[in-house]
């Protein structure tokens, strides 16, 4: 052994090297200026010789074996380092090229650690996870993890035989982030980390950051690039910037892809989401939803989790396809004039040895504390949000598939379990917060920094709550003290409104607030009304069959209710198969029963869902004002015995209102009067009892006008027929009130003229019945005369008989 190189040696760090205990092998691996020369050391396993090539001059030095586990090391001539490259022949007596990853600097820099480090790097996912880059000027992957206490990090995959010696982390600073850039690496290559914990365990762990990952039950990452997608939808994110949804028509078609439609081949167990989008694509537009709503398409373990127990948070799932794939997807709906929102899951974790959980040997993502860290309903844990590294990773997701995939809006899931410390939790169960009170202060913080950097963004993308309880000022600006967000899923109404649904006609009067307490907080927040996905699975049964009645009433039942949800202030949310009355629950490992079509009740249903979208999206009052109490009104609430209500909705101008008519009990009414809001012409444009719903025909076919008759508190009231279990919808068109002088005025001069016939057809019969008394007088007194004349000649004749 040269003893030069002999005395250059730093036993200690080789040792760390050996035994794969060093947190920064950049120190002893790869090239570095000496007095005595440029100094070369590398260590690969299974290695029997190496050498180095000097690619300037192809010049060769065969470097020495310091420690037979592979440590190998060599002294070359100069004063500077050149590019070279490593000639290694294994036991196996194969030899490979390689150009050695321990001569490149640093690419993550002090300001992204910094940014990292304070929970500002909103895009961070640029920098870790595994990136393909070319490092000076050399074609290779970035890898980078954010892992504090771990002794060493190791990328290891197929490219390295899984050894985790191989290629260990430099960590960078006390930032926690280790990095390695490893030339050569290509597209396609399954990658994890492998992390020596204290104790010397030894983990495996997928990347938290990686953008594609291996299709379940193995759970490796993939390299990939997901920058190298040709995008078409540039007008739609124009016009999405532009596009103000408070007063425009929302209506989401909630969908979980691997259950809308299963392939024919048994074999092949989802369609791609190439083939998926121009289908569901198709049945959207035909059906008039503005929207979809996926549930969770995040890579995740388990398919009974529907994707809310996620592992992958940056990568689609591969179940249906590639990132490129999901692209497609994406960029496919946005040519077709269709909104994507995705659903998100920033309040828990699963438990799942290769994800989150125990990342680097300690509770790094969740709270050690099970009382602060576990939601025990559920079985998985909680982030820490007060961890700013945490929330960079929370918000940054977020954002990723705002940027990177151009998603329309994150719905959140589950915020009331963040933000209350004892959700789900019994007495004892829970830690409360340095004021003793049960909000979580580091969620709400997450919460109103998320919303607060997406607003900032102005490109349109929709934040949605899906909170549950009455935490105030969710969709406040975080300015004005609220979370910022922009909707909120009601799940009062819904919850409220299915309890009144499912009650028997006969009884729903005593139930009557159930319909019509929503209206009391309607405009406390910016709702979406939701039939979810959650209303349909675990035993709670279909749309339809929570309905009452025999399945005739069930049909006009579920009318009713799609009809009101969609008649009601706010935007719209329906589960895919509730459109066409699927009477079975929704089974994530069954296609939707598309066959049920072939059927004329559920071929109706959905012709009336397809409708009803048409009619909401035609109408402005039934969105423009959706925030704006004026632009709702009670006609008649108080009915509580006929189960009768009756409202408005409005839009700026008052010739767009439409008045609504709701009957929750199968008994039609005839010639049955309501008030009206303004004197005017009143058309039906829509009625659920139509027969081309399957309906019994109740509608109201002419156009009526109102009359001074008072009625639910009105001046003017209509005689209208009400549909039994059904709801039928008005235009209503204002008479002016000069039209209505002239109109009266016509009415009284029609009424004068009336009087003034009859008056002179009474005169006519007065003087015909003079006149024709007196005839009958003179007829009389000539017949009197005739008959005396008569008399006095018979006496006469009879006088002179005698004599």
């Amino acid at each position: 052994m040269d003893e030069v190189l002999y005395r250059l040696m730093n036993w200690a760090d080789i040792e760390a090297i050996v035994y794969s205990e060093h947190d920064n092998p950049h120190e002893v691996l790869g090239a570095h200026v000496t007095d005595a020369g440029i100094l070369v050391q590398t260590f690969i396993p299974t290695a029997k010789q190496i050498v180095v090539k000097v690619q300037k001059d192809e010049k060769k030095y065969t470097m020495e074996c310091m420690d037979k586990e592979g440590f190998f090391a060599v002294l070359i001539p100069g004063k500077k380092v050149v590019p070279y490259t490593l000639l290694a022949t294994y036991d196996n007596d194969t030899t490979e090229e390689i150009i050695d990853p321990y001569t490149f600097e640093p690419v993550i820099d002090a300001l992204d650690i910094n940014r990292f480090s304070h929970g500002i790097h909103y895009s961070i996912y640029e920098k870790l996870g595994a990136h393909v880059i070319k490092n000076n000027k050399v074609q290779g992957v970035l890898f980078a993890v954010w892992a504090p206490n771990a002794i060493r990090v190791s990328v290891v995959g197929d490219f390295n035989n899984w050894d985790g010696r191989r290629h260990p982390m430099r960590k960078l600073l006390d930032s926690g982030i280790f990095e390695l850039f490893i030339p050569g690496i290509e597209l396609g290559e399954l990658y994890k980390y492998e992390l020596k914990i204290k104790g010397g365990l030894v983990t495996l762990k997928a990347d938290p950051y990686a953008n594609q990952a291996e299709l379940r039950p193995n759970t490796a990452a993939i390299v990939s690039d997901i920058n190298g997608f040709r995008w078409n939808d540039a007008q739609w994110l124009k016009d999405r910037a532009a596009y103000r949804y408070e007063t425009k028509p929302v209506s989401i078609y909630e969908v979980h892809l691997g259950s809308w439609k299963k392939p024919l081949d048994e074999e092949k167990l989802f369609f791609n989401y190439r083939e998926l989008a121009p289908m569901l694509a198709e049945y959207v537009k035909d059906m008039g939803y503005t929207h979809i709503e996926l549930l969770p398409i995040m890579e995740h373990p388990y398919d009974g989790s529907w994707g809310y127990q996620v592992t992958g948070y940056y990568a689609p799932t591969a179940r249906y396809g590639t990132p490129e794939d999901f692209m497609y997807f994406m960029d496919y709906m946005h040519q077709q004039g269709i909104g994507v929102i995705l659903d998100w899951v920033p309040a828990h974790f699963p438990r799942d040895g290769f994800g989150l959980a125990n990342f680097d040997g300690t509770c790094l993502y969740e709270h050690k504390d099970p009382r602060q860290g576990e939601h025990p309903h559920w079985g998985t844990l909680i982030y820490n949000y007060g961890r700013p590294q945490v929330s960079n990773f929370l918000i940054a997701n977020a954002l990723f598939w705002v940027d990177k995939y151009h998603a329309d809006g994150i719905r959140m899931d589950a915020v009331a379990s963040m933000l209350y410390l004892d959700y789900g939790k019994n007495d004892g169960e829970w830690v409360a917060n340095i004021y003793g009170g049960n909000e979580n202060l580091e969620a709400v913080e997450l919460l109103k920094h998320l919303n607060s950097v997406f607003k900032k963004r102005k490109d349109g993308a929709l934040l949605i709550a899906e909170e549950s309880t009455s935490w105030p000022m969710v969709t406040e600006k975080v300015e004005e003290n609220g979370l910022g967000f922009d909707l909120k899923w009601n799940m009062g109404w819904m919850n409220d409104f299915i309890n009144y649904m499912k009650c028997d006609p006969l009884f729903r009067k005593g139930r009557h607030g159930e319909l019509t307490f929503s209206l009391i907080y309607a405009y406390s927040e910016k709702f979406i009304l939701v039939f979810s996905h959650d209303e349909v699975v675990h035993g709670k049964g279909s749309m339809l069959n929570k309905m009452p009645g025999i399945l005739e009433h069930k049909f006009a039942n579920l009318r009713l209710a799609y009809g009101y949800m969609m008649t009601h202030p706010g935007k719209k949310l329906l589960f895919m198969g509730q459109d066409f009355a699927q009477p079975m629950e929704w089974n994530e490992n069954q296609g939707l029963h598309w066959e049920l079509l072939d059927d004329t009740n559920h071929s109706k249903m959905n012709d009336y869902v397809r409708d009803l979208n048409k009619l909401y999206r035609q109408y402005p009052a039934l969105s423009q004002m959706d925030y704006d109490a004026d632009g709702f009104e009670w006609i008649s609430c108080m009915d509580a015995d006929h189960s009768v209500i009756v409202f408005t909705r409005k839009s700026e101008k008052p010739e767009d209102t439409l008045l609504i008519v709701c009957n929750f009990t199968p008994i039609a009414y005839q010639s049955f009067f309501i008030g009206v809001p303004f004197h005017g012409k009143y058309k039906e444009i829509f009625n659920s009892d139509s027969t081309l719903y399957g309906g019994e025909g109740n509608i109201n076919p002419r156009q009526k006008q109102s009359k001074e008759k008072r009625a639910d508190g009105r001046e003017e009231s209509l005689s209208i027929n009400v549909p039994p279990l059904g709801i039928s919808v008005f235009t209503c068109t204002p008479i002016a009130k000069a039209e209505k002088e002239k109109i009266k005025k016509v009415k009284t001069i029609k009424e004068d003229a009336k009087k003034e016939d009859a008056k002179k057809e009474d005169t006519k019969k007065e003087d015909t019945k003079k006149e024709n008394t007196k005839k009958e007088n003179t007829i009389k007194e000539n017949t009197k005369k005739e008959n005396t004349k008569k008399e006095n000649t018979k006496k006469e004749n009879t006088k002179k008989e005698k004599i």
